[in-house]
């Protein structure tokens, strides 16, 4: 008893002579960066005759019996052929009463591994390293975005499908599955450039017929590529598609690096806590710190054309329609091994392999100041825009200075706005007032603004779930300045855009301009004005809800300065009160709720789930734990008093700021409010043993930071 052991895995000795006599299946995941329709694992079928393989991308691995459904009913309507045996795992997804129940009333014989044995469900295993590898590589030599993983995975797919294999007598499985080899003339590289034809999108007859995109994958079910345009992030499918195969455009973009740097700032490690122990594969199971070199780059592609071809249709790629933008995807080097003994094989001891977390790829910092921002192009060209739509507002009138004004300085400030999968949007600059210079009486008089209250927030999306009502999400842009000034304010000119005319002139503003008390409440009153003479009412409990009543019609309007929500039983009165919005202030329809004050929601069956995954993230970095390891639990089961240690922690103020941030994460997360509460009561003299404290619930965070609050349709 005391030397038992592992067996040595014997080959399996059986052979299928026949299409899905024996189908292999398995899943992988979670993927720690979820992708545009928010997949982080995939489930995947592989025909252990031809060895074709097909993908499903799926969000939660409780859908694998209702994709096995899918596949094999694809399977009988497209070969007319019966799945006679499936082999899995022993994960849950598998062993539950529903799919059980299922196969064996279709006669489908559902064989399972032993618990730990993974080597019982070889082909899967194997199959899924050759996919992730495949994968990687592509994603490593184009540079490409780590939200369009699951795109890159269903191409990597598409071409194993295609490739001859010795272990197939030198066919490929597409040949084998179907009686014929497969067309190789409409294959292209990549991430390559391509100009897909677009003038079934253009606005008027003069526009551009074609923008420069990058080539993410083969359609599905159609003849075409999808194409990434790259100012917008749309996705295009096109079968006229003219491509240029030497040029990558991520790879010269600024935001990306390359291995030019001789001192790499990144380091990237994985976070293998997130991968299942039982049905994902146990080869990605090693922790590996791996350094990228990194370089800035400001060179743009040329760009130029090439033939073009017309591609076959793939059976396992999932259309997509989202905008997506891309993140920081670094070059991997691999590190030595820690010696050269060739004695594994002998010994059954397999050397782990290195992988990396994409989650945690460090993104460029936010400049501080003008000076900082100027050195960037998306910066300058944020400001630029600023500027520009300041000056079509009449915001100010330059007006020569005086000794009895008060001056107030002015500041750009930065900031990148994300998607609700943590993929960047846009680059957002502000030119911001410094209104801590403002004296009461004199250029400023009343300041309170309301703003949605968090319950009232809960409320409204639960009634519209209740309901079935579609919860609009409006953005306003440069929303105070659509407020009149009623107090006389100078302020001096922007940075780096001074009137070449007048350098010495001063702004008397007109508009309520961002960093300014009393523009909130300008703002605030301007809309509420406005929409009191539509026909609202405000709310008694929170002025910060409106309410439209006429007849049946019922609409609610939530606002937080300039992010709105809209909701209301007639989709008829909401359009005509979004014109009415629109030709009067200059706003953006975001369609249905996706993100909202740095909380995601994310549709599922039952309703929606409320999470904040990127803000948790962006408390994880800021505390510098990004490598932490994961624990299970909020708090350690005794809790530090004042008797274990007198040594003050040596920084307050970080332990106060992320103490305020983790506060804010209590909204979706009412897992840690205790143990955050407890942690509030040492903000003003923490020790040591405090933050040790914290330091462990940001380890169960970093573990588990997707979790969230499901509101349910039904009350």
């Amino acid at each position: 008893m005391a030397k038992s052991h592992r067996l040595h895995s014997s080959l399996s000795q059986s052979v299928t002579n026949n299409l899905f006599a024996l189908v292999h299946s398995d899943i992988w995941g979670p993927f720690s960066i979820p992708s545009s329709h928010g997949f982080r694992y995939y489930i995947s079928f592989i025909d252990d005759f031809s060895k074709f393989t097909w993908i499903y991308p799926i969000i939660n691995k409780s859908e694998a019996f209702s994709k096995f459904i899918e596949f094999q009913k694809s399977v009988e309507r497209q070969f007319s052929c019966n799945i006679k045996i499936i082999r899995t795992d022993n994960g849950g997804e598998y062993m539950n009463y529903k799919f059980k129940t299922y196969c064996a009333s279709t006669g489908i014989d559902h064989q399972s591994t032993c618990p730990h044995s993974p080597s019982q469900n070889g082909v899967a295993e194997r199959k899924h390293i050759h996919l992730i590898e495949t994968t990687r590589a592509l994603l490593i030599q184009a540079s490409l975005p780590l939200s369009l993983w699951v795109d890159v995975l269903l191409t990597a797919n598409y071409l194993i499908n295609r490739i001859p294999s010795s272990n197939t007598n030198h066919k490929s499985p597409f040949e084998i599955l179907h009686g014929q080899p497969p067309r190789y003339d409409h294959l292209k590289v990549l991430g390559c450039l391509c100009y897909p034809w677009l003038k079934p999108y253009t606005s008027h007859k003069l526009s551009p017929t074609s923008h420069p995109c990058v080539f993410i994958e083969y359609a599905h079910s159609q003849k075409g590529y999808k194409c990434l345009d790259i100012h917008t992030h749309k996705i295009y499918t096109s079968r006229n598609v003219i491509f240029n195969e030497n040029e990558f455009p991520y790879s010269k973009s600024p935001t990306h690096y390359w291995s030019s740097n001789p001192t790499p700032p990144l380091i990237l490690v994985p976070n293998l806590s997130i991968l299942p122990q039982q049905s994902s594969s146990p080869h990605l199971t090693s922790q590996a710190v791996i350094t990228p070199a990194l370089a800035n780059s400001s060179t743009h592609p040329s760009y130029s054309t090439t033939t073009t071809h017309t591609p076959e249709p793939t059976t396992s790629t999932t259309p997509y329609s989202e905008s997506i933008q891309p993140t920081v995807t670094p070059n991997l080097h691999q590190s030595k091994p820690t010696h050269h003994m060739l004695t594994r094989l002998k010994t059954g001891i397999s050397k782990p392999k290195k992988i990396f977390d994409l989650a945690h790829i460090v993104q460029t910092p936010e400049p501080n100041t003008y000076n900082q921002a100027a050195k960037f192009e998306h910066w300058r060209s944020a400001m630029s825009q600023e500027f520009q739509a300041l000056q079509a507002q009449g915001t100010w009138e330059l007006v020569p200075p005086q000794p009895s004004m008060n001056i107030l300085g002015s500041k750009w400030t930065f900031r990148t706005k994300y998607n609700s999968d943590g993929t960047i949007a846009r680059h957002k600059a502000r030119l911001v007032a410094k209104g801590f210079n403002q004296e009461q009486g004199i250029d400023y008089h009343e300041t309170f603004s309301p703003v949605a209250k968090m319950p009232t927030i809960r409320v409204l999306i639960i009634l519209a779930l209740h309901h079935n009502w579609t919860i609009h999400q409006l953005d306003v842009s440069n929303a105070f300045l659509h407020g009149n000034l009623s107090d006389t304010v100078y302020m001096s000119q922007p940075p780096g855009f001074q009137d070449s005319m007048h350098p010495g002139y001063v702004c008397k503003l007109k508009k309520a301009l961002y960093g300014l008390k009393q523009s909130p409440r300008e703002w605030y009153a301007t809309l509420s004005n406005h929409l009191l003479n539509y026909g609202f009412k405000i709310s008694p409990s929170d002025h910060s809800l409106l309410t439209y009543k006429s007849g049946a019609t019922r609409i609610y309007m939530l606002i937080y300065v300039d992010d709105i929500l809209l909701a209301g039983n007639s989709p008829s009165e909401i359009n005509k009160l979004l014109a009415n919005l629109h030709s009067t202030f200059q706003m953006r329809n975001l369609g249905p709720l996706s993100q909202f004050l740095g909380i995601q929601a994310i549709q599922t069956k039952t309703g929606l789930l409320l999470h904040q995954q990127q803000y948790a993230h962006n408390i994880i970095h800021r505390a510098g734990m990004d490598q932490s390891k994961p624990v299970t639990t909020p708090l350690p089961n005794r809790q530090p008093s004042q008797h274990d240690s007198t040594t003050p922690y040596d920084n307050p103020q970080l332990y106060r700021q992320l103490i305020g941030a983790l506060q804010y994460l209590t909204i979706t997360r009412p897992d840690i409010q205790f143990a955050v509460q407890q942690l509030c009561q040492h903000m003003q003299n923490p020790f040591i043993t405090h933050f040790d404290s914290l330091k462990r619930l940001l380890r169960y965070i970093h573990g588990s930071s997707g979790t969230g609050i499901p509101l349910n349709r039904t009350i």
